[in-house]
């Protein structure tokens, strides 16, 4: 026997009955990979042990999720006894269900393959995951009695009804392993609510009173409410929720009695966590308030907070996503003592929330040859070294991933492979999903399932009361399934002003291959290799400037390079800012720039900039809007609150009248001339406007590049396009476009620039000096470029 401190779970491990204990604490135990101890807390429970990974060495803790610490009734940082035990195989065990559940008859073997391996007794909570949802039930009894190991021969029985001799609390189901990318953030909160709450000593050692209220601030679906849920859980506190609506009455002073109930009821059943959802709409500002009985509310409330007496055994948690918008009273300390940020996650929050969201998934892994190759590879250390070699032999042959499946149909060798495929699918997906809350994520996930279940519901016969297991096992959530899933889920911070950017790449932008180069620079790699940035010890550019005549390709260059950096894309046209309302307009700027920063990284793409940024002192005799609003984009650019990984990309074919302000390095750093094409470019750009057309033998797009000097990319495709309308003219059945229907379209379209409006860009770009990223400029008979 010996005594281990309890951690969090690995993501991996969650429902399975495993735990994992140091290789240094096993040794001691003379344990095994695989068998069954007794975990004693306050109750006793049983679990299959797994060897710890290296970084637990030493450290005496026992890694175990919620589910088994439930079963324990021990929370994270409590001391479990461990011991190994001899289990039977069981013949029979008996599930009931937590809530109420319909299911068909052919479940239990489907429950049976999920159990395989773990060790129960009467009365230990196991959780089923069905496409990503998961049930919890309660064992209510094991043939032999005592604890049992499942195997593929036990028989499962499964009650219909409810367990009803549960002792029935207010104690939330969630806990701190159904969190993802807040391990700071629930760190902070456990220190002031949990520890009040289980070591009131501690703080009477102290001489020091613990925190009555904590406000938890940030965009909705970003798991403020499930952090306070799975807080009350770990605490093993009741929990009770205020919600604003459910509390008001139209009988005065009965709204203020609704509260005090709470509040009595709570400290009554203490140890307790009031949750004020929304606190915004229960605690407005009172000088802002409309109505009394809001005001009063408010009274109510601070009094009734300013009166708890047991103090650290009734905790508040309020959160709102208008922390402006509370009544400044509630805000100090000794009512919420401390506020918590929770932000849109990082990648890395996204892949651990994915993971947890993707755990009760059957997923069906992508066997991408040099996937598979560098996994196997990984594990030559765990199996034997010719076994790998050879395997890696056999799937360097293999032509497609059905024969990549077969040759790794090895037992543990394919869980292993399958489970790092499918953790590569999650990153993957992690990488793409720039802006989305844990909620958004969430609902990326169903929307995957969902997509599933249509693909295989033809096969399903709805009209039978029962699913056979045989398709049951055959639904697999596929990675295109979540590819489809994300044309359907956009993220919800983002949900006003996103903008869906068009399938463009850079292969569809003809010629500018310096300017490419110069955006690839500024957006593509801040966002992507930041790590670069860091290491020279430099700030990526906040913005880039492309400037040049109409129909060069500005806004395509936008789209193509907001699509490569897989970021979101706010599209921001001049004239929708300006509002006739004195201050909106500059609100509308400020709103951008913040959605943006939440959702970061975010490209901002400002279309004909010169209406929204126009020289200061020029708007004589009007209200002075266009002022206010180039100082305001001036300030979000480089003002106290820098746009953190948020890139600007402004286009103007009027850069003279810009205001000089945005155009110093630290605002708009790159100044770019996008240039009519040159010769070369306006083959490439004939390429990608002809590359879906059925052109003629006769056709020489090298002639056509040659006699098209002076036209933009728009002009091109407009020659090809009215080519096509010719020859469909011609003939309605037309199948080719051939070289006179080319000469006919040039009769119709004439270059839309003159030599003459092109020296003023050239004249533009020389005074920009070595900010002009000036390339690709056709000058005379030759191609040469030209950079300022």
């Amino acid at each position: 026997m010996v005594d281990l401190m309890v951690a969090e779970a690995y993501q991996g491990d969650v429902g399975k009955g495993i735990v994992r204990i140091d290789p240094l604490t096993m040794e001691k135990l003379s344990l095994k990979a695989g068998d069954a101890i007794e975990i004693a807390g306050k109750e006793k429970t049983y679990a299959t042990v797994w060897r710890g990974y290296l970084e637990d060495q030493g450290k005496g803790i026992i890694r175990m999720d919620g589910i088994l610490r439930q079963n324990t009734k021990a929370g994270i940082g409590d001391k479990v006894k461990i011991t190994v035990v001899e289990v039977k195989e069981a013949k029979k065990i008996t599930l009931a269900p937590m809530q109420a559940v319909r299911f068909s008859t052919g479940f239990e073997s489907y429950v049976g393959s999920r159990l395989v391996e773990q060790v129960v007794d009467k009365g230990s909570k196991v959780v089923i995951g069905v496409l990503g949802t998961a049930f919890p039930f309660i064992v209510t009894g094991t043939t032999p009695k005592g604890p049992v190991k499942i195997n593929e021969y036990t028989q499962i029985e499964l009650k219909t009804e409810p367990v009803t001799e549960l002792k029935e609390t207010k104690v939330p189901n969630v806990t701190y392993e159904d969190i993802g990318g807040l391990k700071e953030e629930v760190k902070k909160i456990r220190e002031m609510v949990e520890l009040p709450m289980r070591y009131p000593e501690l703080f009477d050692k102290l001489g020091i009173e613990p925190p009555k209220g904590v406000l938890l601030a940030g965009p909705p679906g970003t798991g403020k409410t499930l952090l306070a849920k799975a807080v009350a859980n770990e605490a093993g506190a009741n929990f009770y929720t205020i919600n604003g609506p459910e509390i008001m009455s139209k009988y005065v002073g009965e709204t203020e009695e609704n509260l005090r109930k709470i509040f009595e009821e709570a400290e009554e059943n203490s140890p307790s966590i009031i949750f004020i959802d929304e606190i915004d709409a229960v605690a407005p500002k009172r000088d802002e308030a409309s109505g009394e009985v809001e005001r009063r509310m408010v009274a109510q409330l601070l009094t009734l907070m300013d009166g708890l007496e047991s103090r650290g055994q009734l905790v508040i948690l309020a959160a709102t996503n208008r922390p402006d918008s509370i009544d400044m009273a509630l805000r100090r300390p000794g009512r919420l003592d401390r506020e918590i940020t929770i932000g849109i996650p990082d990648r890395h929050g996204r892949n651990e929330i994915l993971q947890i969201h993707t755990r009760n998934m059957p997923l069906q892994p992508d066997y991408e040859k040099s996937d598979v190759i560098s996994i196997l590879n990984e594990l030559v250390g765990e199996y034997d070294r010719s076994k790998i070699e050879s395997l890696v032999k056999l799937v360097e042959k293999a032509s497609s991933e059905e024969e990549i499946e077969k040759i790794l149909k090895d037992g543990e060798v394919e869980d292993k492979v399958k489970v790092k495929l499918n953790q590569l699918m999650v990153k993957e997906l992690a990488d793409k999903t720039h802006g989305f809350a844990g909620a958004d994520l969430a609902a990326l996930s169903k929307e995957a399932a969902m997509k599933t279940l249509r693909r295989f519901l033809p096969d399903i016969d709805l009209e039978k009361e029962e699913i056979p297991r045989e398709v049951l096992d055959k639904i697999k959530v596929t990675k295109e399934d979540f590819v489809g899933g994300l044309k359907e889920v956009e993220p919800s911070a983002l949900r006003e002003v996103l903008v869906e950017v068009p399938n463009i790449k850079w292969s569809d932008v003809g010629g500018l291959e310096d300017i490419k180069q110069d955006l690839k620079e500024a957006v593509e790699w801040p966002i992507k290799n930041k790590e670069m940035f860091e290491r020279m010890g430099i700030r990526p550019p906040k913005g880039v400037l492309l400037f040049g005549p109409p129909g060069t390709g500005k806004t395509l260059l936008a789209k193509a390079v907001a699509n490569e950096s897989e970021a979101n894309f706010i599209s921001v046209k001049g004239p929708e800012i300006f509002s006739k309302w004195v201050g909106e307009s500059e609100k509308a700027i400020r709103e951008i720039f913040r959605k943006a920063r939440q959702a970061a990284p975010t490209v901002i793409f400002f279309d004909e900039i010169d209406s929204v940024a126009p020289k200061r002192g020029m708007d004589f005799g009007s209200s002075g809007v266009t002022e206010k609003v180039v100082n305001q984009l001036l300030t979000e650019l480089d003002g106290l609150e820098e746009p953190k990984d948020v890139v600007i990309i402004a286009a103007t074919n009027r850069p003279d009248i810009l205001d000089q302000a945005l155009l110093r390095p630290g605002r708009l750093d790159r100044i770019v001339l996008v240039p009519i094409p040159n010769e070369t470019a306006r083959l490439e750009i004939f390429k990608v406007h002809t590359k879906g057309m059925p052109i003629g033998k006769d056709v020489n797009l090298e002639k056509l590049a040659k006699e098209t000097k002076g036209y933009t990319g728009a002009d091109i495709e407009a020659v090809c396009r009215e080519a096509a309308m010719i020859a469909l003219r011609e003939n309605i059945n037309s199948e080719h476009v051939e070289s006179r229907h080319f000469d006919g379209a040039f009769k119709r379209i004439a270059p839309s620039v003159k030599d003459d409006d092109m020296d003023e860009y050239k004249d533009l770009a020389k005074e920009y000096g070595q900010n002009a990223g000036v390339s690709e400029i056709e000058k005379g008979p030759e191609n040469t470029g030209y950079h300022g």
